[in-house]
């Protein structure tokens, strides 16, 4: 398997790296949040991509097929359920980022910590 056969683990190390970097460098609260984000789509590539089996096919017994390759669902079904999580946490963010502009009346961190000095 060559360099361009483990091409999602690329894509996944260049979002994992860049929603880090979004989370850790950037002030302002809604870009941390898009951070978040990138980071989290970032683990669900990998996870989606581990589940995938060369030459499988979807996990539907066949009658007279006793010799089936199937791809792993558990992955999907996993993932599914992170995106939904996923969403509630943004939502909640956005929430308290929405709440915390009415408070301070800015969004960027440094503001926020000058004022509660």
């Amino acid at each position: 398997m060559g360099l361009l056969g483990l091409f999602h683990y690329w894509v996944f190390a260049v979002l994992l790296m860049t929603g880090f970097y979004a989370v850790i460098a950037k002030r302002n609260l809604v870009k941390k949040l898009i951070g978040l984000s990138i980071f989290q789509s970032a683990v669900f590539l990998l996870y989606i991509t581990m589940g995938k089996v060369e030459g499988g096919t979807a996990p539907i017994y066949q009658n007279g097929a006793s010799d089936q390759l199937f791809s792993n669902p558990l992955p999907e079904v996993l993932i599914l359920t992170a995106i939904v999580v996923g969403i509630s946490t943004m939502a909640l963010g956005l929430a308290i980022v929405v709440r915390i502009k009415e408070e301070y009346g800015s969004i960027e961190e440094d503001e926020i910590m000058n004022f509660d000095r």
